[in-house]
């Protein structure tokens, strides 16, 4: 597989992050890959989804016109960059949105603030339900099993992908009773204690998606990987049915503080 993000990419990407924080007034935490390159199944054309978290000066908190809490900069139809402000995310992570904890975990950082990383991933850790997180990425399966076969009857290489991702991160969670799974698949699969023959048709039908473009679809039959879907997605319902009721406490306190305590003062 060829290098997911090239120098000259990286270079570029830095660059316009640089270009947000002085047109934007703001602070960037963490900017960080966030689509098939950082999940590990890029193909040669997929697209660069850039996405941060940054911080604003206590000034503009106190402003009463109106405020966005989001930075949106698409550069083309390959580089994307997109931001949210750091109360927007830790309220999300409150509410157990699971994206933030994926930013968070990318392989692939282009800017950050270890101190932030590091108290965000912890706080993350322990604010995240693990019945929410399994409905968002059960949801997000089947959504994408809805968008699966291409007109043609061909399987989209790309969605079937996004349907084994979740499927792969259902079984993590589990299997470790955590509700961060990994972001990146090679690492997520490590966690699923898979069995050698399904291991090896994943693998192989990764190699096979780094060789086609996008929108490319696949024939072939991959029966165990079907399977492991199929039972990850009834085995998720069967748990959120029997633990029905039952939510982790959102800790506002601690978000509160972390909010204060990264807001760039101005």
């Amino acid at each position: 597989m060829t290098d997911a993000v090239s120098a000259g990419m990286r270079d570029l990407i830095q660059a316009k992050l640089k270009e947000i924080e002085a047109e934007e007034g703001l602070r960037i935490l963490f900017a960080a890959e966030s689509g098939s390159r950082a999940w590990g199944f890029h193909s040669p054309d997929s697209d660069y989804d850039v996405r941060f978290v940054y911080s604003r000066p206590v000034s503009w908190h106190l402003r009463l016109d109106g405020k966005r809490d989001v930075v949106e900069y698409p550069i083309d139809d390959e580089l994307d960059l997109s931001g949210w402000e750091l109360g927007k995310a830790l309220k999300l992570a409150c509410n157990s949105n699971a994206v933030i904890a994926e930013w968070l975990q990318s392989p692939i950082v282009y800017m950050a603030n270890q101190e932030a990383v590091s108290a965000l991933r912890s706080f993350c850790g322990g604010v995240l339900d693990r019945r929410a997180v399994t409905w968002h990425y059960l949801q997000l399966m089947e959504r994408q099993q809805t968008r699966l076969l291409a007109p043609g009857g061909g399987r989209r290489l790309k969605r079937y992908f996004y349907i084994l991702r979740p499927a792969l991160a259902l079984r993590w969670m589990r299997l470790q009773q955590a509700p961060v799974p990994p972001m990146n698949m090679q690492e997520l699969m490590l966690g699923c204690h898979l069995e050698g023959a399904l291991t090896a048709q994943i693998d192989a039908l990764t190699r096979r998606k780094a060789e086609l473009r996008e929108k490319a679809e696949e024939i072939a039959e991959t029966p165990l990987i079907d399977a492991l879907i199929t039972l990850e997605s009834q085995t998720a319902k069967d748990w959120l049915q029997a633990t029905s009721g039952q939510r982790r406490k959102a800790d506002w306190q601690a978000a509160n503080e972390l909010h204060l305590r990264f807001s760039s003062q101005g």
